[in-house]
């Protein structure tokens, strides 16, 4: 199954690469080149992951981060930086990102966690089909 994937970063050059890399891997990819186009195309569309930069101008990878889990809990956001402290390592992860990886970014070990992403995404989607199912049998006393 093909993977969903949106790239937010302010570096065009680094979405250009990136995608293309992505792309040949069989991958999806939207790309948004601020955290405000990123959270427009999130809410507009289902991604299996969202690979967010840290340091962007007028808002940085942790504020969209906390916007991103307000409106979706389940959303699989890894952080991607050059610049990363632990610090920010350790705000991201209590914030719910899924990791945080510093770039350049081994492509390997990205698809790796985009993978695991989808697989935890298809568990949580399996759960809530599982509770509304149960829901519905127990009010319809079947």
């Amino acid at each position: 199954m093909t993977e969903k994937i949106l790239l937010i970063d302010d570096e065009q050059d680094f979405l250009t690469v990136m995608s293309e890399r992505m792309e040949a891997r069989n991958m999806q990819v939207s790309t948004a080149s601020s955290a405000k186009e990123g959270l427009e195309k999130v809410a507009a569309g289902n991604f299996d992951a969202v690979i967010l930069d840290l340091m962007m101008p007028e808002m940085d990878g942790i504020e969209t981060l906390k916007l991103l889990k307000e409106k979706n809990p389940d959303l699989a956001v890894i952080l991607l930086t050059g610049h990363a402290t632990i610090k920010q390592g350790i705000e991201a992860m209590k914030l719910g990102a899924l990791d945080l990886l510093e770039k350049p970014a081994d492509l390997n070990t990205l698809t790796e966690k985009i993978h695991a992403a989808q697989a935890q995404k298809m568990l949580i989607i399996e759960k809530k089909n599982e509770e509304m199912i149960n829901k519905i049998i127990s009010t319809k006393g079947w």
